[in-house]
This record gives structure tokens, C-alpha cells and sequence, in this order.
């Protein structure tokens, strides 16, 4: 989708200035086709999740190893992210689209077939390098449809997929791995992508790519190995509990100097891989450190409760995936409400509530997981943390971007979605190590074996006088990792702080669509 096709679909939209006015139908037609590419690859993410036990039982593997099989995709994200702004221009929202679930077709079938951990960890990078640019994508093509006083709404369209990841994926996944075969869990994308693919060719518009700026070429080759070796780096000495030792430390001060290096490019090239000057608008480094703080925390926790249903509870994992719902549901609840509140009274008092719920939830699970804590409990802690997550996640994108003019939009929401997923990548590395070495350290102060490494899997089939002596030290572990969430996630309340807390006005955000 171009600009040109933009404007004729949101004329109306960018001259209505009352942000309670509800989304035509052209955008409402559009969103639920570049919404189902969304789906899948967010889908993707809570499905492995869920799976994460078996495939470490599979290849015979340590969950320090096999969470690279989640780390990795998400990195992958991040890294090929950048490319969003340019590819949009050169080719065209439509193109990149669909040449983006494409790849991410082909990285899914490619994982379904991996013989070893290693293979499925490089086919999982592969995977999202292809399904990198669908998010951003979508949200360039739906934000421009619609105009800037209602990208609440917008967003709560966009965050569908964030809704029925948590619901959806855990059951999905967990069906294809306790009755048909782990293989599936990536085998499932190829009917929906090719779905999706043969909508978005029917009902999106034509593209009209405009010339585009040349690509900064200096700049991705800075900031793409530089993520990858800064991240590999801290969850390699997260592994090894030693940050000095040579390869962790190696891989961060490089990662780093090659950040710093592409930061100080950013600032000064003229036309930058990513406009990190934007960051010099309030609403947009609110937004920015708000969302990195919260989805290190969230996606890290998110790793957890499926861990400690098939590790603590002995549970199978399609019965995970069932117990992981409420959170779901309770996403449901508030997602759309809370964009209807951000396009009304503005993004900063909604954030704040919704922050506030779910350090709540955490420091539930922090305070209340043992061995045998009830089930209902655990549903409703899950079901209140679903609802401070849809009042977070898409208000926080919207304050970014209410602030923005037209042709800003692509480039926010390219480094908005970067941060998500560099964030979401730090978080489950970071948490999947320190539950490891903590299960490690729990057992060894039981007197119980370890395996060494911190391997651990499904209990299903452990005899139940075996789990009754190791399930308490384990749900010790995870309740003392749980902390450590609570505490990224109170952090997040300072910079969520300085968000705006009016609904957005009209002026420079309402400037006309240009014409290619």
C-alpha cells in the first residue's frame, strides 16, 4: 500500500477530527487481511513457547541451548526490521508484505524439517528474517490509512495479534506437540500464509513505489551484527555466570562498540537506516524506554508459567496451553477499551493503569507460586495480567505516534517495532537463564541431582514420589525468578510517567497525505 492508495482509502479519516469516530470500511477490510500475516508470525512466538520443554527432550539439548530456538527468532526480527523504511519506499507496503510472509513461509517449513538443535535454531533466524518486516509493515499501511486521531483505534486493530497469540498459540502448540508431532508447530504456516497472501494480493491497492532514498548501508551493518553479538554476549555470560570470561565479554564489548557506532551514525548521516532523531521528541523516548523496560519483563515472564506448568506440575503441554488462556481473554477485554481511552483522554493515563496491573500480576506470581498453588488462583492472575497488558502494549505505540506527521510514521513505527523485539529477545534469553541457573542452585541446595547446566524438561512421566521431592525446590525457582520481572517491570513506571496524557490535537499531525 503507497501513500497515493493510502490517501484515497483515508480521506475521510484525516479530516475527521472527532477521535470517537469509528474506522471505515476499507480500513476495517484492510486491517483484517495485513492483521492474519501478523497473526501467524506472533503466533509463532507462543507456540514455541509452549514447546520449548519438548524440543530440549527432542534434540537432547539444555534450556540455555534450545530458548535460542525463541531468542533467535525474535533477534532475527530485530535485525532485519531496519529495512522496513527503505523497502516500504523502493517497493512498496504491498510488496513488502507479501514478499515478507513469503520468506517466512519458507524459514517455517525449513524449521519443521530440522534435524538438531543447531539446525533449528538457523532455520528459526532464517524464519525471522523472512517474517521481520510483516508487523511494521502492517501497522505503516493501517496508521496512514486512518489518520492520526484515531491511531488508537488503529492500534488496538493491529494488536489483535498480541491478543490471540497468548490464547490461541499455547493451545495450538500444545495439541501439535502432545498429538501429532513438534514438527507441525512450524508446518501449520504454510495454509494461513498462503491465505494470507492470496487476500493481500485481492484487496490491497495497487502499489506506486516512489523513488527511494539510498539505503544506509553503514548503518545496517553496524546495527544488525552489532544486536546480535551485544545479545549473544549478555545471555552467554548470564550462561556461564561470568561476564569477564573471554567469549561473553568479546561478544558484548564488540556488540557495543558497534550499537555506540551506529548511534553516533544515526545522528549524523542524513538519511539514517533508522531517525533515532525522533528521539528528541518526549512522547517518542517516553514510548521508547517505556516499551523496552516492559517487554524485557513481560516476554521474559511470558517464558515461565508454561515452563513451571510442565516442569513443577507434571502437566503435558497441551494442558499448559489451556492453563495459559485467561491471560488471553483478559487482553481481550481491555485492548479495544483502552484504545477507545487513548484516542480520548490520551496514551500516559492509560499506560500508567496498565503498567500498574501488571506488576501487580507478576508480583502475584512472584509471591504466591509453589509447588501446589491452585490452579483457579494462578487462571486469575493470568486473567488480571492479561488486562493490564492490552492497556500497555498498543497505547504506549499510539503515544509515540499520535505525535508524528505522515511521512514520520513509517520510520517510528520501524524503531518502535525494533526496540519490541530487541527488548522481547534480551527479556527471554535473560529470564531463561537466570530460571536455569536458579533451578540449578535450588537442587544442589536440596541435595537432588541437577544433570548439570540447568537442563530441565517435562515431568509428565516422572514417577510422582520423584516429583513430590523436586517440585518444591524448582517452584522456588521460578517464584525467586519472578522477582526479577517485578523489578525491570517497576522501572517502567518512570518513563511511562512523561507520556502524553491528552488526546492528540489536530495541527502538524493532520497535514495532508502527500500525492505520488
Amino acid at each position: 500500500m503507497t501513500a497515493s492508495a493510502s490517501a484515497k482509502t483515508a480521506d475521510g479519516p484525516v479530516k475527521e477530527p472527532d477521535a470517537a469516530g469509528g474506522l471505515d470500511r476499507g480500513v476495517l477490510v484492510m486491517a483484517g487481511v495485513v492483521v492474519l500475516g501478523a497473526v501467524m508470525a506472533i503466533l509463532d512466538v507462543t507456540v514455541v513457547n509452549v514447546a520449548i520443554n519438548d524440543l530440549a527432550r527432542e534434540f537432547n539439548t539444555s534450556l540455555a541451548t534450545i530458548q535460542w530456538v525463541a531468542t533467535g527468532y525474535t533477534l532475527a526480527l530485530a535485525t532485519v526490521i531496519p529495512l522496513t523504511g527503505w523497502a516500504s519506499a523502493r517497493f512498496g507496503t504491498k510488496r513488502l508484505y507479501m514478499i515478507s510472509i513469503g520468506l517466512f513461509v519458507v524459514g517455517s517449513t525449513l524449521a519443521g524439517l530440522a534435524w538438531s538443535a543447531e539446525s533449528l535454531i538457523v532455520f528459526r533466524v532464517l524464519q525471522g528474517l523472512g517474517g521481520g518486516m510483516i508487523m511494521p509493515a502492517a501497522m505503516t499501511i493501517l496508521s496512514q490509512a486512518a489518520g492520526p486521531q484515531r491511531v488508537g483505534q488503529v492500534m488496538s486493530i493491529v494488536g489483535v495479534p498480541m491478543l490471540l497469540g497468548p490464547i490461541l498459540g499455547p493451545i495450538l502448540g500444545g495439541y501439535l506437540v502432545d498429538d501429532v508431532s513438534w514438527r507441525w508447530i512450524f508446518f501449520i504456516n504454510l495454509p494461513i500464509g498462503i491465505v494470507a497472501l492470496v487476500l493481500a494480493a485481492r484487496v490491497l491497492k495497487k502499489d506506486e513505489p516512489k523513488p527511494a532514498e539510498r539505503l544506509d548501508f553503514i548503518g545496517l551493518i553496524l546495527l544488525s551484527p552489532g544486536l546480535a553479538s551485544l545479545i549473544y554476549g549478555v545471555a552467554k555470560g548470564a550462561e556461564v555466570k561470568d561476564f569477564l570470561k573471554t567469549e561473553p565479554l568479546v561478544f558484548t564489548v564488540v556488540g557495543a562498540v558497534l550499537v555506540l557506532g551506529f548511534v553516533v551514525r544515526a545522528l549524523t548521516a542524513r538519511n539514517p537506516l533508522i531517525d533515532l532523531r525522533l528521539l528528541r521528541r518526549r512522547p517518542v523516548v517516553a514510548a521508547s524506554l517505556t516499551m523496552m523496560l516492559f517487554m524485557v519483563a513481560f516476554m521474559g515472564a511470558m517464558l515461565l508459567l508454561p515452563l513451571y506448568f510442565q516442569t513443577v506440575r507434571g502437566e503435558g503441554a497441551t494442558t499448559a496451553g489451556l492453563l495459559l488462556a485467561p491471560q488471553g481473554l483478559g487482553a481481550m477485554v481491555t485492548m479495544p477499551i483502552g484504545g477507545k481511552l487513548t484516542d480520548r483522554i490520551g496514551p500516559g493515563r492509560v499506560v500508567l493503569v496498565g503498567v500498574t496491573v501488571v506488576v501487580a500480576a507478576v508480583g502475584s506470581f512472584a509471591a504466591i507460586l509453589e509447588a501446589d498453588s491452585s490452579y483457579w488462583t494462578l487462571a486469575g492472575v493470568l486473567f488480571v495480567m492479561g488486562l493490564g497488558m492490552g492497556m500497555t502494549m498498543m497505547p504506549t505505540m499510539a503515544a509515540a505516534i499520535q505525535t508524528l506527521v505522515h511521512d514520520e510514521v513509517p520510520r517510528a513505527s520501524t524503531m518502535l517495532n525494533i526496540i519490541q523485539q530487541v527488548s522481547a529477545s534480551i527479556g527471554t534469553a535473560m529470564i531463561s537463564v537466570l530460571l536455569a541457573n536458579r533451578i540449578t542452585s535450588e537442587l544442589s541446595e536440596a541435595g537432588l541431582a541437577t544433570g548439570g547446566g540447568g537442563e530441565i524438561g517435562s515431568t509428565e512421566e516422572v514417577p510422582p514420589a520423584v516429583l513430590e521431592r523436586i517440585a518444591p525446590p524448582m517452584a522456588d525457582a521460578f517464584q525467586h525468578t519472578y522477582w526479577y520481572a517485578v523489578g525491570l517491570l517497576a522501572l517502567a513506571f518512570l518513563p511511562a510517567l512523561l507520556l502524553p496524557r491528552r488526546k492528540p490535537e489536530t495541527g502538524p499531525t493532520d497535514a495532508p497525505m502527500p500525492m505520488h
